[in-house]
């Protein structure tokens, strides 16, 4: 499995991304930042940390579970039911610019679930969508505002992100279909 980016190059690429939202967003009075779980809501959190770290001010961080959301839910009529997780966002959206973080957008249909779930909540001022790696292969009209790396692919890889706060260290791979 190819080693595409280590464990410094993730955290250079979040403290890039991080002043790419400070140079689009005047103030961050109006920003908050909601993490699809699960990967994306650490890197949510890693990124509201440089942002605190670069400013100073601090930056509501929410995590959104968009699992009834999903469209290949009923699918397969029979199989291991989905694990639902909670949503936690302790915040009104209402208004604000909310920053959508996933670790690897692909068909789009993960951010469209999560848009759909996140309206539910409330009505933001605009949503940006934010991902450590873009790979491609996109089925619906969905593109990010802040991409980490390009990472064009085959529809037989995938694209593995591996967070310290889940996997014991950060790195991102490509594995071949079989691997």
């Amino acid at each position: 499995m190819p080693v595409v980016m280590d464990a410094d190059r993730v955290g250079r690429t979040l403290t890039r991304i991080a002043h790419e939202i400070l140079e689009r967003n005047r103030s961050l009075d109006e920003i908050a930042l909601v993490g699809i779980r699960s990967r994306g809501e650490h890197l949510a959190r890693r990124l509201a940390d440089a942002l605190t770290s670069i400013t100073g001010q601090t930056v509501p961080t929410g995590a959104l579970d968009i699992t009834l959301y999903r469209d290949d839910l009923m699918r397969q009529a029979v199989g291991p039911q989905p694990l639902v997780r909670k949503t936690e966002i302790a915040f009104s959206i209402d208004d604000r610019i909310i920053l959508l973080v996933d670790d690897v957008l692909y068909t789009g249909r993960t951010v469209r679930a999560a848009l759909d779930a996140l309206i539910d909540f409330g009505r933001p001022q605009a949503i940006q969508l934010v991902v450590l790696v873009d790979r491609g292969h996109r089925e619906l009209p969905i593109k990010a505002d802040y991409v980490g790396k390009n990472l064009p692919t085959s529809r037989r890889e995938s694209v593995q992100v591996l967070l310290e706060e889940v996997d014991g260290h950060d790195e991102v791979v490509i594995q071949a279909e079989g691997d």
